[in-house]
């Protein structure tokens, strides 16, 4: 009995092992090669050709800018905080990929299935807030401490709106299990809960709340108040250089491809098919990437909007509704 407890225990360690470098392997593959198409959707849309010099249509530029930041020195400047400046970048990029691990990206691909899968990654996503914090005040310099300013107060006024589309969306499935969300929205795509009007006239209204809220989440143009060229250089990450600004980087991608796989599953039916026929990973991707597509597309149609319009949208307009958004649906699910 002992025995066989052993080798579960051991062959549990090595499934964890093997996920955990297939996570991190994906997150660095989206890192590379969404910064490709990040560069290849605004050429198309501009009408040039983008990165093509290295390799087939430029598909080997990612490695040769990974390669780039691996040669490049980390240098830290006088007078910052050695600890905080070289830990800040781990703190940003490992909540990221323990968040993905509870998600579900088929009926068998899940690194950690977890009953409170939506609050596990909710709490670990605060993590990189802190990160991207202590790196700005680390560096001793006043353009990063200002932007890690920024990223605070927007991170805060956004993630309330967030917070209460999540709850109207528990409100429905009665449950914080992200697999059990997407059972229940198996079948053709009109029992995703986008379309579940009968729960909530205002569904679709939640995605676009939630939607928003990811773009300032993961200070995505229009919302890149961290970062501001114009006037804070290059935000909090000023003082960074070589492969500690490229986790930054990584870090990231890894919360956009988090943010579209949790749209996908709390609102687009995760890894269900639109037509109730062969559900799998497939379709998973296609909608996660879809919605990075449209990331990408928002960012080279919008510009930045100034910092008080930004906090504006979210404390007069986005939490107003996502109350109203809530009240409703809870109205609606007593009722029925």
């Amino acid at each position: 009995m002992m025995t066989l407890l052993h080798n579960e225990f051991i062959l549990e360690i090595i499934r964890l092992m093997l996920y955990a470098v297939g996570l991190i392997a994906f997150a660095a593959f989206n890192a590379a090669y969404l910064s490709l198409l990040e560069r290849k959707i605004p050429s198309w849309f501009q009408l040039r050709y983008g990165p093509k010099e290295v390799g087939w249509w430029g598909l080997l530029q990612p490695v040769a800018d990974g390669i780039k930041l691996l040669t490049k020195q980390l240098l830290v400047q006088r007078g910052a905080d050695v600890v905080l400046f070289k830990l800040a970048p781990m703190m940003v990029i490992i909540p990221a990929i323990m968040c993905l691990a509870t998600i579900p990206f088929s009926e068998t691909l899940v690194p950690r299935n977890i009953n409170l899968g939506l609050l596990v990654i909710f709490s670990f996503s605060a993590i990189h807030i802190i990160g991207t914090m202590l790196g700005g005040w680390a560096s001793r310099n006043k353009y990063s401490v200002l932007a890690a300013a920024r990223i605070v107060s927007q991170n805060v006024a956004y993630e309330i709106p967030m917070f209460l589309v999540v709850i109207a969306v528990t409100l429905i499935t009665h449950t914080f299990d992200l697999q059990e969300i997407v059972h229940q929205q198996a079948g053709f795509f009109w029992h995703w809960n986008v379309f579940q009007l009968q729960h909530n006239p205002l569904m679709p209204l939640s995605f676009i709340i939630f939607f928003i809220c990811m773009l300032a989440e993961t200070n995505r143009a229009p919302f890149d108040m961290y970062e501001a060229e114009s006037e804070l250089i290059a935000g909090a990450y000023t003082e960074y250089s070589g492969m500690a600004f490229g986790v930054f980087f990584m870090a990231e991608y890894a919360n956009i491809v988090l943010g579209c796989s949790l749209m996908t599953v709390l609102f687009f039916g995760g890894w269900q098919s639109p037509f109730g026929l062969f559900p799998g990973v497939h379709w998973f991707l296609l909608k996660l990437y879809g919605l990075i597509c449209v990331v990408v597309w928002i960012r080279w149609t919008y510009p930045r909007v100034q910092f008080y319009s930004l906090l504006n949208l979210s404390w007069k307009i986005l939490i107003p509704f996502a109350l109203v958004n809530l009240v409703l649906t809870s109205v609606m699910v007593k009722i029925l």
